[in-house]
């Protein structure tokens, strides 16, 4: 099976580009490279790599499938670059959607649990109201919506809402606030906080949401799924856990809150359980493994 993915040089499309090489599936990368974590990892692999910019007058080639990877995804940089956001994350959307349809591929839209904004009621279902609090979360609310739409009009697609994803690799400029702090605190330094720290997350590891993504490819469901663990973390004690398995005697930092910000998000996943999945890693592992370096991107 041929598969396409679109920012597939990044955190996420990386590591479903290389499991899925090999799991024995034709891989195409497509990527600007302009925010790329896993370039050099996708050498020496049988990956084929486009070095192209969905933003010009480049087309993807068609394949059985598109995993539509490709975003700007930091919610600060949302708010002073929203034109940037819209073209990346809505206006190269409908140009995804629009090839596949013409090609018959089946879609993989990869969204975000920033569509849903502040909680109505938890855990958060698919069916929850949307209400993005950032110009980043109303941009992929948007291109769900563009997916949708060709959808109406034949294309065959699964919207994946991702929640808090960490693991290796991640681009330092533009990572989660695991990896923020596990760069801390390799450093010596104490977590910083932003706002009271009561704020909680799902957190998910990659290697869980590849998995899934994989199942997805197999048994090409229909609809939209939550991508999470079911299970809440604050940051305060996300900060707690990240100073303990350093083994460094730090305090977290406390500062302002940031706009855009979630106050709290977790995933109802029974959806996605119903296929067969189920997440493997725990969130104690996962960090461990980062600060000692063994699934370390340098």
């Amino acid at each position: 099976m041929e598969v396409v993915i679109t920012g597939g040089a990044g955190f996420i499309g990386g590591h479903i580009a290389l499991h899925l090489e090999e799991r024995g599936f034709d891989v195409i990368v497509v990527d600007s490279l302009e925010r790329a974590s896993m370039t050099n990892y996708l050498k020496g692999r049988r990956i084929k790599v486009i070095t192209a910019d969905l933003r010009g007058h480049v087309e993807v080639p068609c394949a059985n499938v598109v995993i539509h990877a490709a975003a700007y995804v930091d919610v600060a940089e949302s708010f002073e670059k929203p034109y940037d956001y819209f073209v990346n994350n809505v206006a190269v959307t409908s140009k995804i959607a629009k090839k596949a349809s013409e090609c018959n591929a089946f879609v993989i839209y990869l969204s975000s649990a920033a569509v849903y904004g502040n909680p109505v009621y938890l855990p958060i279902d698919e069916n929850h109201p949307t209400s993005p609090l950032s110009p980043y979360g109303l941009t992929k609310l948007m291109g769900e919506e563009v997916v949708k739409f060709y959808g109406k009009l034949g294309l065959q697609y699964a919207v994946m809402r991702l929640f808090n994803v960490y693991g290796p690799c991640q681009n330092r400029a533009y990572a989660g606030v695991i990896t923020k702090f596990v760069e801390r605190v390799r450093q010596g330094l104490p977590p910083i906080i932003y706002g009271d720290g009561d704020q909680t997350r799902d957190f998910i590891h990659v290697d869980d949401v590849v998995k899934f993504i994989e199942m997805v490819l197999d048994k090409k469901p229909r609809g939209t799924f939550n991508v999470g663990t079911g299970r809440a973390t604050s940051i305060r004690e996300l900060a707690k856990l990240v100073i303990e398995l350093a083994g460094i005697e730090a305090e977290p930092v406390y500062t302002s809150p940031r706009p855009g910000d979630i106050r709290h998000s977790v995933a109802d996943i029974r959806r996605a359980l119903s296929l067969g999945w189920k997440p493997r890693v725990e969130l104690r592992s996962g960090i461990k493994s980062l600060i000692e370096g063994k699934s370390y991107c340098p």
